[in-house]
């Protein structure tokens, strides 16, 4: 059986805690009950006791629970929710409890990267598109699920959880996906888009993490308007170069998930991969910055990702390049800037 009829009076789950993962957990709450995955028992106990995660209030019609059997369950559609890392260990566990009617639409920005015995991200000269997965990619190797989709856009959790307003895109082949996403989560201060792209619409999604990296650089450096606009319109043209290269269409990276997206997190310090290019600019060094948080940036691995990519599909990327010489070798955020500004390239939109 590959589809049911799926109820309105079942649960919707959310898979992760983080702050994104709560934040739509919240927006789920007032169209369905929802059941909030969350390893951590701290967390259990703090939603148990107080009905909120790290200070955050949370609506009290989300159930918090560290059983993946029973989320799997009790909801027919899960929102899973959790770092690229971690993703595909986290697909193995849910897998054997998964069904063809479940659907799943992530909200992860990342890859996940397949390498042979022995090798490692870090001493791999180039990547292909068989060993770089997207997330949905990942959940169809991992399980019998058929109905997948992602949610994309400018959606910083702080944000949402204040109930600012705010969009999204759901992409996925199948139509009824997007329309099950819009009617759980749109409300009057936060729109849902469709977008059959689905692949295009995730790459879009972590591409745009290299640039954020780079405008916190910049910020950090105390440098202004004129130097973002440079950056987020290169970097544009940039992820379209990659995006193509790696199976996307280039109008998903003009929509939501991309442009909208992108233009966000260039200019917030709420975002976690322009706080770490801030951070850089300031002298601190990738290993001090890492050692002194325990949120995850995609952005870091994505560099090393694109830039492989690049490399072996031959795609100019000199923003990509210059970040991961910073992040990985001993390239400062000034000399990079200076790099880039001699970059030979007089041509401004040549993938129209």
């Amino acid at each position: 059986m590959t589809s049911k009829s799926l109820s309105d009076n079942k649960p919707v789950g959310v898979i992760g805690a983080g702050n994104f993962g709560s934040a739509v957990a919240n927006l789920l709450a007032p169209q369905r009950d929802v059941i909030l995955y969350a390893r951590d028992e701290k967390v259990i106990h703090q939603m148990q006791a107080h009905h909120e995660i790290r200070g955050h209030k949370m609506r009290t019609n989300v159930q918090p629970t560290n059983d993946l059997e029973y989320i799997a369950r009790e909801c027919d559609v899960l929102f899973p929710i959790v770092p690229s890392a971690h993703f595909r260990g986290m697909m193995k566990q849910l897998s054997p409890h998964l069904h063809p009617y479940h659907i799943l639409i992530h909200g992860t920005k990342g890859f996940d990267i397949t390498l042979p015995e022995g090798q490692t991200l870090e001493n791999t000269r180039k990547l292909n598109r068989s060993q770089v997965k997207t997330i949905s990619e990942v959940i169809k190797e991992e399980s019998v699920v058929v109905r997948v989709g992602c949610l994309a856009g400018p959606n910083l959790a702080k944000e949402l959880a204040a109930g600012q307003p705010a969009a999204t895109v759901i992409a996925s082949h199948f139509n009824e996906v997007i329309n099950l996403g819009k009617r759980l989560l749109r409300n009057d201060r936060f729109q849902v888009y469709g977008n059959n792209d689905l692949v295009g619409v995730e790459l879009a999604g972590v591409l745009k993490n290299v640039i954020a990296i780079a405008a916190g650089a910049l910020s950090g450096m105390g440098y202004g308007e004129n130097a973002k606009g440079l950056l987020i319109s290169r970097g544009m043209v940039e992820m379209v170069y990659l995006g193509r290269a790696l199976g996307g269409n280039t109008t998903a990276f003009l929509g939501i998930a991309g442009v909208g997206d992108l233009v966000t997190t260039c200019n917030s310090s709420l975002s976690r991969n322009f706080n770490v290019g801030y951070r850089l600019a300031q002298g601190e060094t990738l290993a001090e910055i890492l050692a002194s948080t325990d949120e995850i940036a995609e952005g870091i691995n994505t560099v090393q990702i694109a830039k492989k990519c690049a490399d072996y599909y031959k795609v100019r990327a000199p923003i990509t390049g210059a970040l991961y010489q910073v992040l990985f070798e001993d390239l400062t955020v000034k000399e990079a800037l200076q790099y880039l500004m001699r970059y030979p390239l007089n041509v401004d939109i040549d993938f129209l």
